[in-house]
């Protein structure tokens, strides 16, 4: 029997038939050939009748107002080395390098192939499926991982936007895994006891003395200057940061931090004390090296004037934590427990975002405001001595 033709008339200029491989395509003519005069035709690809009819009505009506462009030829692919070359400069090189790395690793192998034009929000929705699937019990990717997948895709689409490539973001009506928030693991009064105790005399028990009474990133600690540390005032200017250079083995550089706004802490006393006793000591290391000494300044180093590798700090640190009965510690606990510890101490949340460098109050009282079990209990016991003076007036 001869197959049926789905070819139908659509409304308008052009024609709608359904492909052998299940998509629909419409095809409509944009005018002459000058040189033969045939009609020049184009088409335009959809998953569903639906769409492609859509798209072929807002064709013709860009025609007859003049406006109509010829369809983009360009693959994704294609689109996203022009973007990551051309539209970048605004950004830290280092964040250049993860978008381009991104795009290589996930979305070209998977959209690659896919005229720029024809991209829709269901191929992109099932790459974000694929990429959240769990494999032997694991997901492929977490929900975070997915979304910053798709922040570089969304900001490459917009801007084909932005330069007429594309009428609309095909990733903006996607739906991504949702994030769920992981519990913070503070050390509590009794752990920052032990850890005090076994760090005395280690030779990196400055760094998380500071780290853990201070709440600054470990790329912060690294990056620290003594011209930054201004004991007159009692002040930490916190303005850079020690960053692995992306692609090159064992190199780093200084770079803004993390929001590129620099901050000033007011350290504790016995704080600035062990940096004046930790600068002391730096300056025999310097006499003792002689031609060999770096003077690089940095306020924590080596016996070289070095600084020191992130690597060696966070090893350190995990084998110090698991000698009292904590392996599963990260080094990151110790600026949440800062934060904590400050919030119990009275400190007031504004005080606290501001040394802690969030872009928000509202952020560090979510993310801290309740984070133990004995800040509940303080706020029960509170409420209760309300309730009573209140109850008794």
């Amino acid at each position: 029997m001869p197959r049926k033709s789905n070819t139908r008339a659509a409304q308008g200029a052009g024609t709608i038939r359904q492909r052998k491989d299940g998509r629909w395509e419409a095809r409509y003519t944009v005018g002459r050939d000058p040189g033969t005069g045939k009609q020049v035709q184009r088409s335009v690809y959809g998953d569903t009748q639906q769409e492609v009819r859509k798209k072929l009505a807002q064709i013709t009506a860009a025609l007859d107002a003049g406006t109509y462009k010829d369809p983009c030829k360009m693959t994704v692919g294609q689109w996203l080395d022009i973007w990551a070359a051309e539209y970048l400069g605004g950004v830290k090189p280092a964040t250049a390098l993860l978008y381009e790395q991104q795009a290589r690793l996930y979305l070209k192998p998977a959209l690659g192939a896919v005229k720029l034009e024809a991209l829709a929000a269901p191929t992109i929705q099932r790459l974000y499926n694929t990429l959240s699937k769990e494999r032997d019990g694991k997901r492929t990717l977490s929900p975070k991982s997915v979304k910053n997948i798709h922040g570089i895709l969304h900001k490459a689409l917009q801007q084909a936007v932005a330069v007429g490539y594309l009428r609309f973001n095909p990733a903006d009506n996607c739906t991504l895994p949702r994030i769920e928030r992981k519990e913070i693991q503070p050390l509590d009064d009794q752990q920052i006891s032990a850890f005090l105790k076994v760090t005395e005399g280690h030779r990196h028990e400055i760094l998380y003395k500071v780290a853990l009474f201070t709440g600054m990133r470990e790329g912060e600690l690294l990056g620290l200057t003594w011209d930054a540390v201004d004991f007159s005032n009692g002040t930490l200017l916190i303005n850079k940061q020690l960053q692995k250079i992306p692609g090159a083995r064992a190199a780093f550089r200084l770079v803004d931090t993390k929001n590129s706004k620099g901050r000033t802490i007011t350290a504790a006393p016995s704080i600035l004390a062990a940096l004046k006793r930790h600068r002391d000591r730096q300056a025999e290391w310097r006499l003792k090296a002689g031609e060999l000494w770096e003077d690089s300044n940095f306020v924590f180093t080596d016996e070289l004037g070095h600084h020191l590798s992130p690597h060696t700090v966070y090893h350190n640190y995990k084998r110090i934590v698991a000698s009292i009965g904590l392996p599963d510690a990260h080094f990151h606990d110790l600026r949440h427990s800062y934060a904590v510890a400050a919030l119990k101490e009275g400190d007031d949340v504004k005080t606290v975002q501001q040394n802690l460098g969030h872009h928000s109050a509202a952020f560090t009282l979510d993310t801290y405001a309740h984070a133990t079990a004995e800040m509940r209990r303080e706020s029960a016991a509170r409420m209760e001595q309300f309730i009573k003076r209140v109850s008794n007036a």
